[in-house]
């Protein structure tokens, strides 16, 4: 506790604390979902990540694992239902409409398995 220093205000004195240094990773749309996550439903690991300095990665860790995780499940999806470069092709509006199917069902299973949980 000696290397803490104070500040004095008024008749106080308070402590100098600052949060540590963080990570300048970029955070994308589910690693800004999950970090509204924790701030509604799960405080304690967002104040806990928050004062240890682990937040920004944590975040951006799991924005990133969530890109790859949609990518990989919209890919094997696709791969069971056959869509393909020729449906595509031959039918482009049945194509697209069952990608965005299929997009809105992995991101689905995806928030339930990494953002949400």
């Amino acid at each position: 506790m000696s290397d803490l220093t104070y500040s004095r205000v008024g008749d106080y004195n308070l402590p100098d604390v600052c949060l540590p240094e963080q990570e300048t990773r970029i955070i994308g749309k589910y690693g800004l979902l999950r970090k509204r996550y924790l701030k509604t439903h799960r405080k304690i690991i967002y104040i806990n990540l928050l004062t240890a300095g682990t937040l920004h990665s944590h975040l951006a860790e799991i924005d990133e694992q969530a890109r790859d995780r949609l990518e990989l499940i919209i890919k094997q999806m696709a791969a069971v239902q056959g869509v393909t470069e020729e449906l595509k092709a031959s039918d482009q509006m049945l194509w697209v409409g069952v990608i965005n199917n299929i997009k809105a069902c992995a991101e689905e299973i995806m928030l339930k398995e990494i953002v949400y949980a």
